[in-house]
């Protein structure tokens, strides 16, 4: 961290999250429920991030607005080697699931929903790593593979380009003084780069995941205010 900055209550805070980075970060952690409970708890979740202690001093944040990315979720057929038939994404419970969890943040005080596009050509099944790997050392036979053995491959489209886009706004029109992001990967540093030269304070939310240790240089802070992410790994 090459910049530091002066914390002070009343700081105007930006929280941006990566949709689907915390749909399966927080599946994983606390397991599947409702569209509506998942909903309210990120609302949660972000607002603590207004309440900060550093260096034992207590500061309270005002909220300018919560940026939620992701995709509406893809309706196509997609063709399944396993069962040799086409299954249409719009009739699982996950695509309800998802318009549902999307209808019911666009509700929420504060929220905004940036929707990005999924890639048509992207869609489709594949063997994860490690069963292939089972395959290859003749573990597994191809004909005992199950539907389950599968994973759906979903290309997004447009989510990384509209974070950048927001936080450029924000950091050049001076509309908030400290951004969060939830996020788990590295594509944002251009953009945080640009904040902090704006005099942004930008702090790093990965959920308890790791990071690379050089991406420290480009943020002026790691936090993550849920003990239960940072004790799973």
């Amino acid at each position: 961290m090459t910049e530091t900055h002066t914390i002070h209550d009343g700081l105007k805070v930006a929280i941006l999250v990566d949709g689907g980075f915390y749909r399966r970060r927080a599946y994983s952690v606390f397991g599947d429920i409702s569209p509506e409970k998942r909903a309210n708890e990120l609302d949660s979740y972000c607002r603590r991030h207004l309440t900060e202690t550093i260096n034992g001093i207590h500061h309270e944040h005002d909220l300018y607005r919560i940026f939620y990315y992701d995709c509406v979720p893809s309706n196509k057929a997609v063709f399944n080697p396993i069962t040799r038939k086409s299954e249409e994404l719009s009739e699982t419970n996950m695509y309800s699931w998802t318009v549902k969890f999307l209808d019911e943040l666009k509700k929420k005080r504060k929220f905004a929903v940036r929707l990005g596009e999924l890639s048509d050509s992207g869609i489709g099944y594949f063997i994860p790593p490690q069963k292939t790997k089972e395959l290859l050392l003749g573990k597994t036979k191809l004909e005992d593979l199950q539907k389950s053995d599968l994973n759906l491959s979903i290309v997004q489209k447009g989510v990384d380009m509209r974070i950048g886009l927001d936080i450029a706004s924000m950091a050049y029109k001076k509309q908030v003084m400290q951004i969060v992001l939830i996020s788990g990967d590295s594509d944002f540093v251009p953009a945080a780069k640009l904040a902090r030269r704006e005099g942004i304070d930008f702090v790093l939310d990965p959920l308890g995941s790791r990071i690379k240790e050089n991406l420290m240089e480009h943020i002026d802070g790691k936090r993550t205010v849920d003990s239960a992410y940072i004790m799973h790994k």
